[in-house]
């Protein structure tokens, strides 16, 4: 057997190897020209990749990437694990989905299985891409060639559950669709669910992520009235986590980042609408998200005010940029957002982030603490990504103030100089 896969970013990167460790051969489908060298030069790019393990798979002959779609055409599937983001109207963009369907199309042929793992709204595969490809090649889906949706579910950085492990939801075109995709996923990944339509597929995606984004908002919220009431958001949601049984432990932060979370919401809200239908929890839990970077500033400044200081002015220094700990992505990170608000406001701001060396579309870059004499120069120091490698010990000690959005410093002594959210 052998796989294609398109797109080799944070979803096709990790899938691709998981392939080719299986010991199926496989071929990856990049635009970046420069990212398929680094591939072919046993290079990573992604955090969950290490260049060990790719060097591995590609000198066993088992992996390489190209430009070319024509390298399709003696594949036994196609794979396409492409970024759908919103548009400038927080509506869904598919066009990079899209151009490379349409582009797949011209050299799909029959008994070939085409597979979406993109974030999408229901519907996607069945209403889309199946009449590109039809137009495209000439043949039937579900007919002369197998057409399936399965979400991707990887959440960078972790290792207890990795693209491997986690339990892969697959829904077919039709029973022959979901048969072929079975024996396509099941030799590479430990569990296979199957389902009984793409779009039931597609929705469970979305469910998975609107279910995260709404009892985080809830969260935030808690945390925005327990500011209001002056009582520890962070001790409450502890004593609530001790009941065995019927709470589920989320927290709050400075907003909601990676690709999947901050953007599903709006995929299903905007397909709602087709059906005059209005997903109104679901917006609501998606304007308090997108609120909290404007209430961590105007708490930022508060905790200012208590030193006779303002944003305007202040030196200040985030820690931590990613959109989560430990890991290296930056997409739709409240970092970005904070750190344009408090330059608006007229703040001077530094960061220092171990896995992101620098912030090009902010002209920033990554500042050395000197082993964390740097930070008693700061009029605050703010805790916006909780990085595991920072000692937040010793932070709390050298810094006039710290206001902290992650509850990093938890059981650290201080002398009054922490603010948290």
């Amino acid at each position: 057997m052998k796989i294609a896969v398109i797109g080799l970013g944070y979803v096709g990167l990790p899938l691709a190897m998981v392939f080719a460790e299986a010991g199926i051969e496989v071929v990856g489908i990049e635009a970046v020209a420069e990212r398929c060298a680094e591939i072919n030069a046993g290079r990573s790019y992604i955090q969950d990749v290490t260049g060990d393990a790719l060097k591995k798979m590609v000198d066993k002959g088992l992996f390489y990437a190209t430009t070319d779609y024509a390298a399709t055409e003696d594949c036994d599937a196609d794979i396409i694990c492409l970024p759908t983001p919103l548009n400038a109207n927080r509506e869904p963009d598919l066009t990079l989905v899209t151009d490379a369907t349409a582009k797949l199309a011209g050299h799909l042929r029959r008994g070939q299985l085409v597979t979406l793992e993109s974030t999408t709204y229901p519907g996607t595969t069945r209403d889309v891409l199946a009449p590109i490809l039809e137009a495209g090649s000439g043949l039937i889906a579900g007919v002369d060639f197998h057409l399936a949706f399965s979400p991707e579910r990887v959440d960078p950085g972790r290792t207890d559950y990795t693209t491997k492990s986690t339990p892969k939801v697959v829904g077919g075109l039709t029973p022959a669709c979901m048969a072929r995709a079975l024996e396509v996923y099941g030799p590479a990944l430990d569990n296979v669910v199957p389902v009984s339509t793409p779009e039931v597929a597609e929705m469970s995606k979305l469910l998975e992520n609107i279910f995260r984004s709404v009892n985080i908002a809830l969260m935030n919220e808690l945390a925005m009235l327990c500011d209001r009431m002056n009582i520890d958001v962070w001790e409450v949601i502890d004593a609530a986590a001790t009941k065995p049984f019927g709470f589920m432990k989320f927290q709050p932060g400075p907003g909601l980042g990676g690709h999947c979370i901050p953007i599903d919401p709006f995929y299903l809200s905007w397909k709602a609408r087709e059906f005059d239908f209005w997903t109104e929890f679901i917006e609501l839990a998606g304007k308090v998200n997108e609120n909290m970077p404007y209430f961590c500033v105007e708490k930022l400044h508060r905790a200012l005010n208590t030193r006779q200081k303002s944003l305007n002015g202040a030196r200040l220094l985030l820690l931590g940029v990613a959109y989560k700990a430990d890991i290296d992505d930056l997409r739709e990170s409240p970092a970005l957002k904070v750190i344009r608000l408090l330059r608006a406001h007229g703040a001077d701001v530094d960061y220092h982030d171990p896995y992101c060396a620098e912030l090009p579309e902010l002209d920033l870059k990554s500042v050395d603490l000197e082993e964390y004499r740097r930070i008693a120069g700061y009029d605050a120091v703010v805790i916006v990504t909780a990085h595991s490698a920072l000692d937040y010990r010793t932070i709390v000690q050298e810094a006039d103030l710290v206001v902290d959005f992650r509850n990093a410093t938890a059981g650290i002594p201080s002398a009054g100089n922490v603010w948290k959210l």
